[in-house]
């Protein structure tokens, strides 16, 4: 499993979420195809705090700034690098209408 944690996205991640005291944490697909084997390009970042501040910091120690894609509704931002696709998410709470398939989203 320790194969997978190798990107350097990850020592930039934690180094930046220790500095910040913003917990951070590696979810999704990234984690179930780490466990099942299987090599990813998606990598989905949750943090106790904003997303987009933290792709911003990161975004920023990468060497050739990659552009950030931002998703403001959904407290979101989403850069490539290295062959990944990497994507932040604050904690956060979502509640949905019956007549739409977009949340509500909240700070969770």
């Amino acid at each position: 499993m320790s194969e997978h944690l190798q990107h350097p996205v990850f020592q930039i991640v934690s180094r930046i979420s220790e500095e910040k005291n913003l917990p951070s944490y590696v979810i999704g697909g990234f984690v179930r195809d780490s466990i099942l084997g299987r090599h990813s390009k998606d990598i989905d970042i949750v943090v106790l705090g904003s997303g987009i501040e933290m792709a911003e910091a990161v975004a920023k120690e990468m060497d050739k700034a990659p552009k950030i894609t931002v998703f403001k509704t959904f407290g979101t931002a989403m850069l490539k690098w290295k062959g990944f696709e990497i994507e932040f998410v604050g904690a956060r709470k979502e509640s949905y209408r019956k007549d739409s398939r977009k949340p509500t989203v909240e700070n969770g």
